[in-house]
């Protein structure tokens, strides 16, 4: 039998409250969405002016971090023709994302869930995906 850590709608509430202070800041309303380890929805906030083609965006975001344990930028580099994973976006039906925004959730090396933000650039909506991860581990700290 097998254990495991897994993100609550709580911890997720965290990690969009540090995206979103993030996407204020720089003046990008956004998408978020946060998923538990094995990929599944836990919580989205669409921002007002978030774009409505960034919801689907940015939870396959999530999706492919969490699920794949690698962020999307990764991906997006290793994804390129001639590169090792060249065509891997087409995996899985297409929700593989490759574009960055996409980040894993690890707490004490074990992989328990992901964030994913669309709305910005690729570099604006990783930094407000880091964002939300160091307001939760910043959190995690704290109670620890």
């Amino acid at each position: 039998m097998q254990s495991f850590n897994r993100i609550d709608v709580e911890d997720a509430r965290i990690l969009i409250a540090g995206a979103t202070e993030k996407a204020r800041e720089i003046g990008v309303p956004m998408c978020i969405a946060v998923v538990d380890e094995s990929g599944n929805l836990v919580a989205f906030e669409r921002m007002t002016g978030g774009k409505v083609t960034s919801i689907t965006i940015a939870i396959d975001k999530a999706y492919t971090a969490a699920a794949a344990k690698k962020a999307t930028h990764e991906y997006g580099e290793a994804s390129q023709p001639g590169k090792p994973a060249y065509g891997i976006n087409a995996a899985i039906g297409g929700r593989l994302m490759v574009v960055g925004g996409g980040l894993p959730l690890v707490v004490d090396g074990e992989t328990v869930g992901g964030i994913g933000i669309s709305s910005g650039t690729p570099d604006q909506d990783r930094s407000c995906a880091q964002a939300g991860i160091d307001a939760f581990l910043a959190r995690h700290a704290k109670a620890n």
